[in-house]
C-alpha cells in the first residue's frame, strides 16, 4: 500500500508493505532519499529495530486531512516484542514535515526502551556539508559549517536543549544541490546522528538522546517520542528553510493571546539594578517614566522574594515563592501591579518555578519534590513527580491571582544533566529528565488554559533552552542574557533560521550594574552619538522589543530618542515583526569581530507590496555594501522611505532584485531603516513624526 502526501512542490510517498518506509522525498529535480528508507528507529530490550525490520504488522493506515496539512497515521505491531507503534507523519502546506511516535507495550511483559528516533532518513550518495550552532551562556548561536566525511553525532547532554548545541541543523549537498534541515521539538537532551550509508549516502536519525536514558514500559503503558521537523529546499539560500519554520510556527505551534499578538514593548529592571539595588520606590519611579516613553509592560525580575533582608540573594531562595522581601517592597507586590495598572501598563513578574535554592525552605517542607541523582541534590524541583506538578500549578496560580500578573517570566538557571533518578517520583532511574519535561509541558498547558490572557515567557540562563518544543507552550523566548550589539545581531541571525521574529524577545543594549566586560553601554557617556544610540536601539526592534535601563536617570536626549523609536516600533515595525517573512540579506555577523561586518534583514509582508529593511554597519565593516532585496514584484514601482531622515527614492522591483540597493553613507555602528511600499507619488503619510527635537538623524 502506498500513500501519496505530495504537495505542489514536494513529492512524498510512503509505503506500508512489510513495515513502513519512505519511498520518495523530492523537490523538482532534487531527490533526497534511497528507496525503502526507514522512517523511525528504536532500541527495545537491547535490540535495534527500525521501520523496515522484520516482524512488523500494519493494523491501520489513516489519512488525516487538515485545513493546511495532510497527515498519515500508521499503526504497527512488532510481533516478536509486542511493541505497538503509532507513527505520525504530517506534511504542512508550507513545505515542512513533522514525524513522531507513540510507543505502546502491547505485550505481556515489561519492555525497556533505550533509544527512540522520531525520524530516520537514508539519503542518496552525495558530498555534504553540515551546518549547526554551538551554544553556552552568553555564547549562543555560534555558527559552524564542516564537511561531513565520517560518522558524526550532534547532541546536547546538559539537560537543557540549547546548551552545548542548538537542536537544529542544515545539510548542504555539493554538486547535486539542495538543503535539508531538521529540528527536534524537545527541551531536554536530544541527538542527531549522521552515519555512513550504502554507496556513499548517509543515514540521518534523530530525536531523544539515548545517553543515560532508559524507559520501562509495563504492559499497556504508552510514551511519546518528541516530533522532529524536516524542511527541504532547493539551492543554498537558508531563507528557503527558515521561512517554512517560521510560517508553521506562527500558524500551528506558537500559542498566542491578545497581549502576545500585540508584541508589547517591555521594560525589565534586571541588568540595571539586579536584586540588591531594586526596591519599591525605584520600581515605581521607573513605571512613571515607562508610561511617558510608551513602554507597555513593566516586569519585576528576581529580588522580590525571600527573607525580608536587604542582603537576600535571589539564587539561594528559589522555591520560597510565598515569601516577599518586604524590606525592599514594604507595600507588597500587588501594590506595584496596581500602580503599573493605574498608569495604563501591564505588570510582569519573574519566577524560576523549577529552581530550588540551597537555602529554600521548600526542600525541608517538601523533601519529596527534590530532584536528586544518586542521592545528590540537583538544584531543581522534579516535575516528573505529579505532586510537584500540582504544587507548581497552585504556586503560579496564586502568584497570578494575588499579584494580578499579566506577564510571567519563567527562568531556569542550571543544567539538570541526565536528570533525577529517584525511585519515588513515578518515573524510573533512566527517564527522570524525560518525565520532568513532560511534566513541565503539562504544567504550562494547564496554566495557559486557566490564564489564557497571561503571557508566559521562556528563559533559561538567557538562551539555553530554546527549541520547538518549548515554543509550543510559551509565548516568547528570551534569546540571551548579554545584549551587546554584535552579540545580539549574531543571535538574531541564528535564531531566525528556526524561529519567527515574533517568538523572540530581545532587549536593546543594556546598562549593566555588574561590570560584565562586553556590556559597555553608558547613556551618560559624553562621546555617545545619536547614530550609535539608534544602532543600539534598532537591534532590539528586530523582534519583540524590550529594554533594561535606569529610566529615570537617562539623559533627556537619550530618553527622547528612545521614546521616538518606541513610538515607531508600535506604529510601524511590530506589524512586520508579527506578520512578515524574514530574509537575512548578509552572512552571520560574529560577536568576536569575525563573520560578516554588515547585517541586513528584510521583512516582506505576504502580498509583497510592503517591506521593511533594517541595515547595520558593524565595526570593521567595509565603507559600502550593495544589498539585493527579495520577494519583490519585478514589474511594480516601489517607493523607499528612509525613516532616519527626509529621503525617498523610487525603483522598480526588477532594479532592486537585479542591481540591489547600495549603502555608502553609514558610519561604523550606524544603521538605516527603510520602509518600502508599492504605490504612486513620492511621499507617504506616516503615523509617527520624527521631525521634532528627537528626530532620528542618519
Amino acid at each position: 500500500m502506498t500513500v501519496d502526501l505530495s504537495t505542489r512542490d514536494l513529492t512524498c510517498r510512503l509505503s506500508h508493505d512489510a513495515g513502513l518506509r519512505l519511498d520518495q522525498l523530492a523537490l523538482p529535480g532534487n531527490d533526497w532519499v534511497d528507496a525503502a528508507s526507514p522512517l523511525f528507529g528504536l532500541v527495545a530490550d537491547g535490540v535495534h529495530l527500525h521501520a523496515c525490520s522484520d516482524g512488523w504488522q500494519t493494523s491501520e493506515v489513516r489519512i488525516a486531512d487538515g485545513p493546511a496539512s495532510t497527515g498519515c497515521i500508521t499503526r504497527l505491531r512488532h510481533v516478536p516484542t509486542g511493541l505497538g507503534i503509532t507513527h505520525h507523519f504530517t506534511v504542512h502546506a508550507e513545505g515542512l514535515i513533522e514525524s513522531w511516535l507513540d510507543v505502546r507495550n502491547a505485550g505481556d511483559h515489561p519492555i525497556t526502551l533505550t533509544r527512540l528516533d522520531s525520524l530516520t532518513l537514508a539519503l542518496k550518495p552525495a558530498a555534504c556539508e553540515l551546518m549547526y550552532y554551538t551554544a553556552a551562556w552568553g555564547d549562543e548561536f555560534g555558527g559552524v559549517r564542516r564537511p561531513l566525511r565520517a560518522a558524526f553525532r550532534l547532541e546536547t547532554r546538559a539537560g537543557r536543549s540549547s546548551n552545548q548545541h542548538h537542536p537544529w541543523f542544515a545539510l548542504f549537498r555539493d554538486g547535486v544541490g539542495g538543503m535539508l534541515s531538521m529540528s527536534v521539538a524537545w527541551s531536554g537532551n536530544w541527538c542527531f546522528r549522521f552515519d555512513p550509508h550504502d554507496g556513499g549516502g548517509w543515514l540521518v536519525s534523530g530525536g531523544l538522546s539515548d545517553w543515560a536514558f532508559a524507559i520501562v514500559l509495563r504492559p499497556g503503558e504508552t510514551m511519546t517520542a518528541p516530533p522532529v521537523a524536516l524542511v527541504l529546499a532547493a539551492g543554498d539560500d537558508l531563507n528557503a528553510i527558515s521561512i517554512p519554520y517560521a510560517r508553521v510556527g506562527r500558524r500551528r505551534w506558537y500559542p498566542r493571546n491578545a497581549l502576545a499578538r500585540r508584541l508589547p514593548v517591555e521594560w525589565n529592571h534586571w541588568w540595571s539594578y539586579e536584586d540588591k539595588a531594586i526596591d519599591e520606590a525605584t520600581f515605581r519611579a521607573n513605571v512613571d517614566v515607562a508610561a511617558e516613553m510608551g513602554i507597555e509592560v513593566c516586569t519585576l525580575d528576581a529580588g522580590w522574594f525571600g527573607p525580608s533582608d536587604p542582603a537576600t540573594h535571589w539564587y539561594d531562595y528559589r522555591g520560597d515563592w510565598h515569601l516577599v522581601n518586604t524590606t525592599r517592597f514594604p507595600s507588597g507586590i500587588r501594590a506595584l501591579a496596581d500602580y503599573a495598572h493605574s498608569k495604563g501598563l501591564k505588570f510582569g513578574l519573574w519566577c524560576e518555578i523549577e529552581g530550588l535554592g540551597r537555602l529554600a525552605r521548600l526542600a525541608e517542607d517538601h523533601p519529596e519534590f527534590v530532584a536528586t541523582r544518586d542521592g545528590e541534590r540537583l538544584g531543581y524541583v522534579c516535575l516528573g513527580n505529579p505532586a510537584a506538578q500540582d504544587w507548581a500549578f497552585e504556586t503560579l496560580s496564586r502568584l497570578v491571582d494575588d499579584f494580578a500578573l499579566d506577564w510571567v517570566k519563567l527562568d531556569f538557571n542550571l543544567d539538570p544533566g541526565a536528570g533525577c533518578n529517584r525511585a519515588d517520583h513515578g518515573h524510573a532511574d533512566g527517564d527522570g529528565l524525560y518525565a520532568h519535561y513532560q511534566g513541565y509541558y503539562h504544567l504550562l498547558q494547564r496554566l495557559r488554559a486557566r490564564y489564557s490572557e497571561v503571557i508566559w515567557e521562556n528563559c533559561s540562563s538567557g538562551g539555553l533552552r530554546i527549541d520547538l518544543g518549548m515554543l509550543r507552550h510559551t509565548h516568547f523566548t528570551f534569546l540571551s542574557d548579554p545584549d551587546w550589539p554584535e552579540h545580539s545581531l549574531q543571535l538574531f541571525w541564528g535564531a531566525t533560521t528556526m524561529l519567527a521574529p515574533d517568538a523572540l524577545l530581545r532587549w536593546t543594549y543594556s546598562e549593566w550594574i555588574n561590570g560584565y566586560p562586553p556590556q559597555q553601554f553608558n547613556p551618560h557617556d559624553p562621546n555617545l552619538q545619536p547614530h550609535e544610540l539608534d544602532y543600539f536601539i534598532r537591534i532590539g526592534m528586530l523582534s519583540v522589543m524590550g529594554l533594561s535601563q535606569k529610566l529615570p536617570e537617562l539623559p533627556d536626549w537619550v530618553r527622547e530618542r528612545y521614546t521616538a523609536h518606541i513610538a515607531l516600533y508600535r506604529s510601524l515595525v511590530r506589524r512586520f515583526v508579527r506578520e512578515a517573512d524574514l530574509y537575512r540579506l548578509t552572512h552571520q555577523p560574529k560577536r568576536d569581530g569575525g563573520g560578516d561586518r554588515w547585517a541586513a534583514f528584510q521583512y516582506a509582508l505576504p502580498d509583497a507590496d510592503e517591506h521593511l529593511l533594517f541595515v547595520f554597519r558593524l565595526p570593521g565593516g567595509a565603507p559600502s555594501r550593495t544589498l539585493r532585496l527579495r520577494a519583490l514584484h519585478p514589474d511594480r514601482d516601489y517607493l523607499l522611505q528612509w525613516r532616519s531622515h527626509d529621503r525617498a527614492e523610487r525603483y522598480t522591483g526588477a532594479q532592486l532584485l537585479r542591481d540591489g540597493l547600495r549603502f555608502d553613507d553609514l558610519r561604523e555602528r550606524d544603521s538605516a531603516l527603510v520602509h518600502i511600499r508599492v504605490g504612486e507619488g513620492n511621499a507617504f503619510a506616516y503615523p509617527v513624526s520624527l521631525s521634532h527635537h528627537a528626530k532620528l538623524d542618519a
